[in-house]
């Protein structure tokens, strides 16, 4: 058995890939999540302990109980139109929470920390596409509750021993190719989701958030990542962080981008089914263009994208959402 971690959102969408990954690879692990917005049955390695990152009492508790050689962090609120509205609560569960989380880490001498962050912190950017170095400009309460994040951990890492690797994630989808994982959450607001649910009759239709944007067809342009090879960047960082690497921040993404049209008519093709499109108003913090570049990425931890294909991405989430649904048995989705 290899080292101990903590994953804080495990029982998440993206978290749950990880701990899968994790588990398979030898490590022994505790989830800390309060299911919120997860599920206890996407924990399919280690302990899970329900508890919320706000009860720091709590997390001392269970600091002292393992010995953690790393924290892997994706505890957090993620919808952009909804931190616009709440702004406060969107600081609370993701600054806040962040700076008693590292707390820990100071107090129980954890000094490997991988972080779950977004393209989100990079706003409108004129560059496409997006490097590391561009500047850091959010546009909507998330981006900027994850920039002050980043920063919480970055001046930590200056003051201590605590390296660090911050992976900024840019459109994340699909579901595990072996049908055991993927998105849960009743009120998913990604694309690939959504069409994918009108495309099973779940939703009456797709709306399309701004067809006026200054991209070729007038709405948003997006990188879409593989959520297996986004679990995959994070146990490559943990074994650079491992090997005495020094702290990192790393743009997860393929460095293609789609409009949002070019992803629904593909969702389209996949799934055989010519649902109802309407467009609708933007939604307040939406930029218009944001796409990867990775080079950084696959130079400093050596990762190789396995299922970089917008078709194989759709493939796979509507097969587990059909599963879901009892329309098919569990099997690989897609080969």
């Amino acid at each position: 058995m290899k080292n101990t971690v903590l994953v804080t959102g495990g029982a998440g969408y993206i978290g749950s890939h990880v701990v899968r990954q994790l588990g398979a690879a030898g490590y022994d692990v505790v989830v800390y999540d309060n299911c919120s917005t997860g599920s206890s049955t996407s924990v399919l390695h280690g302990k899970l302990v329900i508890g919320d990152l706000a009860d720091s009492e709590r997390l001392y508790q269970v600091f002292a109980k393992h010995e953690f050689s790393a924290v892997l962090h994706f505890a957090a609120s993620l919808v952009v139109p909804e931190s616009v509205i709440y702004p406060l609560d969107y600081y609370a569960n993701n600054t806040r929470n962040t700076l008693n989380l590292l707390r820990c880490c100071s107090v129980m001498g954890v000094n490997q920390f991988i972080f779950s962050s977004t393209a989100a912190v990079y706003g409108e950017s004129d560059a496409s596409p997006v490097t590391e170095s561009n500047p850091t400009q959010p546009i909507n309460p998330y981006g900027r509750s994850k920039l002050m994040s980043e920063w919480l951990i970055r001046d930590y890492g200056i003051s201590s021993s605590l390296r660090y690797v911050i992976l900024r994630y840019f459109n994340v989808a699909g579901a595990e190719p072996g049908g055991r994982l993927g998105p849960m959450s009743p009120n998913a607001t990604h694309l690939i989701k959504v069409a994918c649910d009108a495309a099973l009759k779940r939703k009456p239709e797709v709306r399309i958030y701004g067809s006026d944007f200054s991209t070729p067809d007038g709405t948003g342009i997006r990188d879409y990542i593989h959520v297996e090879d986004l679990a995959t960047a994070h146990l490559d960082a943990l074994y650079y962080l491992e090997e005495g690497g020094e702290s990192q921040i790393l743009n997860c993404g393929y460095g293609q981008g789609y409009s949002v049209r070019q992803v629904i008519e593909r969702v389209k093709a996949v799934s055989g089914v010519d649902f109802p499109v309407v467009s609708a108003p933007r939604r307040p913090g939406d930029p218009a263009c944001v796409v990867a570049c990775a080079d950084k990425i696959r130079k400093v931890l050596g990762w190789q994208a396995k299922h970089n294909d917008l078709d194989k991405i759709i493939h796979t989430t509507i097969a587990w959402e059909m599963q879901r649904d009892g329309l098919m048995p569990r099997q690989v989705l897609y080969v």
